[in-house]
């Protein structure tokens, strides 16, 4: 298990969460099949590629934010023992103390060097853009006219404003250059044939369901994760606070440690959630869950006002705007991620 889902499952110890509904799998219409069993090698790179520099880049900010509490606590550990005392039987060891602090300081640079330095920031965001439009390809090849030689090679450049940034990606390019023989020899009269259209609206449909179920357990996660975190920064820093009002009475050293740990942790945890964007994730995730929900409903009614055969026309529009949805919120995480480098807190 990666580190970061090992330091949430910890966090979210005790909380069950229930489970979100997900739509059946509905076969794709059988002129795509082969279109999808050609993507799929390239989208199951892209999409393991993303996983692997994903989970170093969100372990790694995770690990530099509680390492730094960690070296606190070895900084005041000394005073808290009594090691600092030279009458203590365990004063020549006091500088075990100091050389932890300096070995965890190192690691926060080691892991700060090594996720600038092998970009695991940027190969994340970019194998998961692949990994996306690589998804939806099949989706998208009904929408273009592959007997315009005048066409983008890019098929989404085809159907959308081709200015986009995200559209803007080499690789897909590729795969639409290597992919276009095939999708335009299978797609050849493909929306001519009876059943084609409501086969079509039904596995778009059923693929947006899958976004939705995903989003449901972003958001409940989330918001499970920052209602957690929350109060347990509640209890550091009101014990924090009682700590240094006992130390106007008592004097102790752990009441010292109480006093500088407790923030230091409370702290920590905090900025790694502010990092993972946790509120705005959560609430970006129910946004989608309605939208989608949303998409999927006018799938639904052309179905139904068509009596199972959907005009062409309204399908299609009703692609696009979904299509256009998700590249819309593909490109907001990409804002959204994009600034929070890894800190060296």
């Amino acid at each position: 298990m990666p580190l970061h889902r090992l330091i949430q499952g910890l966090l979210l110890l005790g909380l069950r969460f229930e489970r979100a509904r997900k739509g059946e799998g509905v076969p794709p219409p059988r002129e795509l099949a082969p279109l999808i069993a050609a993507i799929a090698p390239a989208h199951q790179a892209f999409n393991a590629k993303a996983i692997r520099y994903g989970d170093r880049y969100r372990s790694a900010f995770w690990s530099i934010y509680l390492l730094s509490a960690l070296a606190v606590l070895c900084a005041v550990l000394p005073l808290a023992l009594g090691w600092d005392d030279d009458r203590h039987f365990m004063h020549p060891y006091a500088g075990a103390w100091a050389l932890g602090e300096v070995m965890v300081i190192g690691a926060v640079a080691l892991l700060y060097g090594a996720g600038h330095r092998r970009d695991w920031q940027g190969n994340w965001l970019g194998a998961r853009t692949r990994a996306e439009l690589a998804w939806y390809l099949p989706l998208v090849a009904p929408l273009v006219d592959f007997s315009n030689p005048q066409r983008s090679v890019n098929w989404y450049a085809t159907v959308f404003d081709p200015s986009q940034p995200l559209l803007a990606e080499r690789t897909i390019e590729e795969l639409c250059r290597a992919s276009a023989p095939a999708a335009t020899a299978a797609l050849a009269g493909a929306w001519a044939r009876p059943g084609f259209g409501a086969d079509y609206a039904r596995w778009a449909a059923s693929l947006l369901a899958e976004q939705r179920h995903y989003h449901e357990r972003v958001a409940r996660r989330q918001h499970a994760l920052l209602h957690r975190v929350h109060g347990m920064n509640s209890w550091l820093f009101g014990l924090t606070a009682f700590g240094a009002l006992m130390h106007l009475m008592v004097h102790s050293v752990w009441l010292t440690l109480v006093t500088v740990f407790f923030p230091a942790l409370g702290a920590s945890l905090h900025g790694a959630l502010a990092q993972s964007e946790s509120y705005r994730l959560a609430a970006t995730s129910e946004r989608l869950v309605f939208e989608l929900g949303q998409a999927i409903a006018r799938f639904e009614a052309a179905l139904r006002e068509s009596d199972g055969e959907p005009d062409e026309d309204h399908l299609k529009a009703a692609a696009e705007a979904a299509l256009a949805l998700i590249l819309d919120e593909h490109l907001d995480w990409h804002m959204l991620v994009r600034p929070h480098h890894l800190p060296l807190a």
